[in-house]
């Protein structure tokens, strides 16, 4: 049984603020940021898949979405168990820092196409990440539907989004990924220091949820639009990517590749749409 203090969100800093010329003392609300090591069981067998630096909270959802979208696991069923370690061994201040899945496989899969992922940096995401071919091989196909989204809609998605960062309201230094219907309507929302593990995380819920595949649905995330966030919602199968800010060439390179409507510099009542311009119009409904 894990008896240490699970790590917060925020911690409170003392630092010396500005105003004009004046400097005085006041405490700050800093976002919390940890490492999380993702471990892998199976067949008596345990073994380290990956190390990300993360914000604590929605850890369990944090590892199951990223083992989706790697293509580990397929659905909630092909996993037993994740909880965090109760090795003896591990000092108790770190026991929430490392969570172990359970699969229901009979072995362990092989580790060696995921060495790269030993290390991953919570700023830009997995340096290094294999190419579209490396996607094409793992059996992803374009996304085909008759989706149709109001431009109205896309516009409405960053306030909604902001509106359910509560740890961004206190710190500003925190990601957010949102989940919307094709109305718009807000589903759910995860924020973390890294863009990326809020997709996993938002790709955890569904997946702990049986909603996967996300058809019919828009993610939309702060910050830019990476090759690796448009690369998850490829596995997830969700059709429109937004993001308030510029997409990567990468990432323009792989929406058109599987059929992802990707929207930048959503803002206001302006967005640019780079790729899958025909599942956006005007006052139209989702089909």
């Amino acid at each position: 049984m894990i008896d240490s203090p699970r790590p917060g969100r925020t911690v409170e800093r003392s630092i010396q603020r500005y105003e004009g010329a004046t400097a005085h003392r006041v405490d700050d609300a800093i976002v919390v940021e940890e490492p999380l090591e993702i471990r892998l069981a199976a067949g008596g067998a345990t073994q380290t898949l990956a190390v990300t630096m993360h914000t604590p909270g929605n850890d369990f959802e944090l590892a199951a979405g990223f083992l989706h979208n790697e293509g580990i696991v397929r659905a909630i069923d092909d996993i037993v168990e994740i909880a965090y370690c109760v090795d003896p061994a591990i000092e108790l201040e770190q026991r929430y820092n490392i969570v172990t899945v359970t699969l229901r496989a009979p072995e362990l899969p092989d580790m060696t196409r995921f060495e790269r992922h030993f290390t991953m940096n919570s700023a830009c995401g997995v340096c290094g990440r294999a190419s579209l071919e490396a996607l094409r091989d793992a059996g992803l196909k374009p996304i085909v539907d008759d989706l149709r989204i109001a431009i109205e809609a896309i516009y409405g998605l960053p306030d909604n989004m902001r509106e359910a960062q509560r740890v961004f309201e206190t710190t500003g230094g925190l990601h957010a990924a949102a989940l919307f219907n094709a109305d718009g309507e807000l589903l759910v929302a995860r924020e973390d220091v890294g863009r990326h593990n809020a997709v996993d995380k938002l790709c955890g819920w569904a997946l702990t949820n049986r909603r996967i595949p996300l058809s019919s649905h828009i993610l939309c995330v702060s910050g830019r639009a990476s090759y690796e966030i448009l690369q998850k919602a490829a596995v997830a199968r969700i059709p429109v990517v937004c993001s308030v800010s510029a997409p990567s060439s990468l990432a323009i390179d792989v929406a058109s590749e599987f059929n992802i409507t990707l929207v930048g510099f959503v803002r206001g009542t302006k967005a640019n749409v780079y790729c899958g311009a025909e599942r956006i119009g005007k006052g139209d409904r989702s089909s």
